[in-house]
């Protein structure tokens, strides 16, 4: 490979290689070896596969738990990241300081974290990773509670008028932010039917365009209070624009929400710079933050004035005067001011583990090698399975590395995805699968490998070959479907 070639393949573009070398286990060897971000596998628990084997893995004594001799293959930090090793210790100095202050702890914290400010700190990470400032952003909550507090603010539907009513969302969004949004919709006594504007890919396409995106938005600009769209899509992994949709919609008089979930720590963010009016995310996924942790809200400086209506609590009142109890809300500036209650110090802790790991290693680093690592998965997918026809899978996530993060979506044929994906699963490989026939990869910076990558694309050939011995018509391999007919999905 010569260095044009590898600064191809470093901008994710599919190339055609001299030789065999890079198809081999020593060229996925040789790029950990120049991989800036390696030492930071070593700050991650990964499962061993005797853990994922373990009947009762919580009677296995800690130290025999995760043997870096024998690790999973674990490709599935856009469902649930890995745990930081630090998360342990952080949580039990929380812990220990409840037990041994109680109460004090939220002034009188001998490791100057007190509960009182905990959030402060998160929320200066925080910042970095979304391209915000840090005022604009709060850590709080969970997703779906916060979308429906973003959106009590920011959704004022023109009721009586009929003048701006709508909310444009994707066709395919994740349930809960369909949920989320036909709730609110019902709550100001409209019907769904009349007030949702939904977005389906055209066609034969599985995925979305900015320019049908805006082209709906310019269809029902005059009727549209809200756009809410996911940064990267659950299902396909596709990336979408968001700054220039952002800009488009706005010069509409929309204003533009987002739901990060799968986008933060995976793609570049400058929510801030893009002028993006507010958004939401959960922090497990990429950031790690363990199951069910602290969400996260953005709202842009320039809504940041107290006179904003939101859902009130507590927690977004004054700092200053806070413990007044004198009943008069008067809200903080900013995010801070959307806060309800105090949040859980434990999950202040978890998340706190995951974003120092990611403000050391910074989103520059992590998003370049992301798409090496991508690139180098989607270049071995299509020239490891080139013999096979009918092909078993395709991978609808978008090609140009500018449009996708981290993850690949591979939709497999009728009948397919099941036995790949438990074949996967007996030889240490967590992927995860979305009914009837995807399989979602995603490889993550901090602690996967390439090697890990070509180990992953040799374990799909042979959970393939597998399946085609169980009924299904694979490659160029023709096989009896059983007797009880064709395989289920």
């Amino acid at each position: 490979m010569d260095s044009a070639q590898l600064d191809q393949f470093i901008h994710g573009k599919r190339v055609t290689f001299e030789g065999s070398k890079s198809s081999t286990r020593e060229f996925a060897r040789h790029l950990d070896a120049s991989d800036p971000l390696a030492s930071f596998r070593k700050e991650f628990l990964i499962p061993s596969k005797a853990d994922l084997k373990d009947p009762h893995p919580e009677a296995k004594p800690v130290e025999k738990c995760n043997d870096p001799s024998d690790p999973c293959i674990y490709f599935c930090g856009n469902s649930l990241g890995l745990q930081p090793k630090n998360t342990q210790t952080l949580i039990a100095e929380e812990l220990r300081i409840w037990a041994t202050r109680g109460v004090q702890g939220h002034f009188n914290h001998p490791l100057s974290r007190p509960w009182v400010s905990a959030p402060e700190e998160v929320n200066t990470h925080m910042a970095n990773v979304v391209g915000a400032l840090p005022e604009e952003v709060s850590v709080m909550g969970t997703l779906t509670a916060n979308i429906h507090t973003l959106l009590a603010s920011f959704y004022k539907p023109e009721v009586t008028k009929k003048g701006r009513y709508k909310i444009i969302i994707e066709g395919k969004a994740f349930p809960s932010d369909h949920y989320a949004v036909e709730s609110q919709i019902e709550w100001h006594g409209l019907d769904p039917k009349d007030a949702l504007v939904t977005i389906f890919p055209e066609g034969d396409r599985k995925v979305l365009t900015t320019d049908q995106i805006c082209r709906v938005i310019d269809e029902n600009a005059s009727t549209t209070a809200v756009l809410w769209l996911s940064g990267v899509q659950y299902y396909t992994g596709q990336a979408f624009d968001i700054k220039a949709i952002t800009r488009h919609a706005q010069n509409k008089g929309i204003l533009v929400g987002w739901d990060l979930a799968h986008a933060v720590g995976n793609i570049l963010l400058e929510l801030h710079e893009w002028g993006v009016d507010f958004a939401a995310w959960c922090t497990y996924k990429y950031l790690s933050s363990g199951p069910g942790g602290i969400a996260g809200i953005f709202v842009h400086e320039k809504h940041a004035s107290p006179e904003r209506h939101r859902l009130a609590g507590w927690w977004g009142h004054d700092k200053a005067s806070r413990f007044t109890m004198d009943n008069v809300f008067r809200p903080m500036p900013g995010a801070a001011g959307y806060q309800m209650s105090n949040p859980s110090i434990l999950d202040i802790a978890a998340l706190l583990s995951s974003l120092s790991l990611y403000s050391k290693a910074t989103m520059s680093a992590i998003r370049t090698k992301s798409v090496q690592m991508t690139g180098y998965l989607d270049y071995l997918l299509h020239s490891q399975f080139e013999p096979y026809d009918p092909k078993p899978f395709e991978i609808i996530t978008p090609q140009n590395p500018a449009s996708r993060g981290a993850q690949l979506s591979l939709i497999f044929r009728e009948g397919l995805m099941m036995q790949v994906f438990d074949g996967l699963q007996e030889r240490g490989i967590i992927v995860d699968e979305r009914k009837p026939d995807v399989i979602r990869a995603a490889p993550l910076p901090l602690y996967n490998t390439f090697e890990e990558v070509w180990d992953f694309v040799q374990a799909l050939k042979e959970a393939i070959d597998d399946a085609s011995k169980g009924g299904v018509t694979v490659g160029k391999v023709e096989v009896d479907i059983r007797e009880n007919g064709p395989v289920s999905p």
